[in-house]
């Protein structure tokens, strides 16, 4: 899907973490049709060779565990040597818990999984993105943190715990240290989506039974391309003064939910 013809990131090197599926395979499609050199890093090998494949050109597939720093220190070398620059280091890599609950049903193994994946997928991507963006002094780091970083009570306690640290690492960066190198940091907050991540637990039709009955963007279902375009624009010179954002694509949800009145 390119907007108005014309390629909004072309030339531009990308590295998605969590690319493999969901929203991070949507943005992937996109950030390719957009002219952008694509690497899909994942745990997810035969998944993301497959889409790295079928898009093509300019598009590769690195195994990369991002809650291991040397998995991501080698993504985002191996990147530039094969490439000479890292323009985009999009975050995207995120798990969910294995069933809601209240506090006393959190466990050490589910917390310990939930917060190592979301939030070292934020720290080492922005680290290790940021090692090579400052000497450039130019670069746009992005990350997927959540709807439950602007309302209550749509996950379990681990998850929000672990996007509203995602959301504080993004303004802390863009605020204290990042914006003085020229570089932008941004995050985009999804409300719940049919995707793989959320697809494991919940089917993805009754995702979208339930977005339909609880939105008040009637008419429309939220999809991973949805939150793939918002990416987009936050990735590309649209976006070239927008830093520190938290870009929530939830159809005004979580501003005023009528249905919660009924």
């Amino acid at each position: 899907m390119i907007k108005f013809g014309v390629f909004r990131l072309e030339g531009k090197v990308t590295i998605i973490t969590g690319g493999a599926s969901g929203i991070g395979a949507s943005t992937a499609r996109i950030f390719h049709e957009n002219g952008a050199k694509v690497i899909i890093a994942d745990i997810q090998d035969k998944v993301g060779q497959k889409i790295a494949h079928k898009l093509g050109e300019d598009v590769s597939y690195i195994h990369c565990d991002v809650m291991q720093e040397d998995d991501v220190a080698k993504l985002v070398d191996t990147t530039v040597h094969r490439h000479g620059k890292l323009d985009i280091m999009y975050n995207n890599a995120g798990v969910i818990d294995r069933k809601h609950g209240g506090i006393f049903d959190v466990t050490k193994f589910d917390l310990d999984k939930v917060v190592g994946v979301n939030v070292m997928d934020a720290f080492w991507g922005a680290k290790h993105a940021t090692r090579v963006m400052i000497p450039k002094k130019n670069g746009c780091i992005l990350f997927t943190s959540s709807a439950t970083t602007n309302v209550a009570g749509l996950s379990t306690h681990s998850y929000a715990s672990s996007k509203c640290a995602v959301l504080g690492l993004v303004r802390n960066l863009a605020v204290v240290e990042l914006g003085k190198h020229g570089i932008t940091v941004n995050c985009v907050a999804p409300y719940i989506v049919a995707t793989g991540i959320s697809g494991a637990r919940v089917p993805a039709k009754a995702i979208e039974i339930l977005t339909t009955s609880w939105a008040n963007l009637k008419g429309r279902v939220l999809k991973a391309d949805d939150i793939a375009m918002a990416v987009l624009y936050l990735a590309s010179d649209d976006a070239n003064y927008v830093s520190g954002l938290n870009l929530v694509v939830d159809g005004g949800y979580s501003f005023v939910n009528p249905s919660m009145l009924n």
